[in-house]
């Protein structure tokens, strides 16, 4: 890693660690992946990686308390982060944290209201990511009798072609039975505690990709199957 990129790795973990969260941390961060090395810029996505998730765990328990819209802008900055070092399993599960906040707070705050068609991009991008059983739950949690029905008929293929992918490929079994729980939730419309709920959906998400790393592993090494992998 050259000097000037050292140095710019410094300033942006100067500025997250001052919770600085604004756009110009992140056009810092832009320029610290501007080398033209594969190789070395492979390093320093992987090095940002570690420190965004570190940083992000804790920025998210320090602002348990805050308000939502505090809230949602730490986590706007961090999904903003990691797709620019290109970590979609925390940019997924970042976004998916934000959603979740969202639709647990909307009642009392109607602009907070997450439309059907955000849900329907966000079961898209984790079916496109491989996250099929996460993105067959969301398309049954969020399908809607009211819609046009070309959209419907949109939302039950992708479903479909979402259980078929979770059917064969039993992946996120953890993650799912949790998105479940809280549909259930959200449809009874139940607050949460404030205090752990942060953390909570993003650690149950990666905790489901992780499995299904594991799965893939077992796979490539020819492992048998009564092997527990955690």
């Amino acid at each position: 890693m050259s000097e000037e990129i050292s140095e710019r790795v410094s300033l942006f973990r100067s500025q997250l660690q001052n919770r600085r969260f604004d756009d110009r941390t992140l056009r810092i961060l832009e320029s610290v992946l501007v080398s033209k090395d594969v190789k070395s810029l492979l390093e320093i996505r992987s090095m940002l990686r570690v420190l965004m998730r570190s940083e992000s765990v804790s920025v998210l328990r320090e602002i348990a308390e805050k308000s939502v819209d505090q809230k949602l802008s730490v986590v706007e900055f961090f999904v903003n982060a990691f797709a620019l070092v290109r970590d979609v399993e925390s940019c997924l599960a970042l976004k998916y944290e934000a959603l979740v906040l969202r639709d647990l707070k909307h009642v009392n705050h109607q602009w907070l209201r997450v439309s059907y068609e955000e849900w329907l991009t966000f079961a898209e991008d984790s079916l496109d990511n491989g996250f099929h059983s996460i993105a067959a739950k969301l398309f049954l949690s969020h399908s809607c009798t009211l819609l046009e029905a070309e959209v419907i008929e949109r939302i039950k293929k992708l479903r479909d072609m979402a259980r078929a992918l979770a059917a064969s490929h039993s992946v996120q079994a953890q993650a799912a039975e949790y998105l479940n729980r809280k549909a259930n939730q959200q449809t009874s419309k139940r607050e949460l505690h404030s205090s752990d709920s942060s953390h909570l959906a993003s650690s149950m998400f990666r905790s489901g990709i992780k499995k299904r790393n594991m799965q893939q592993l077992r796979k490539s090494r020819s492992l048998p199957k009564n092997i527990n992998g955690s």
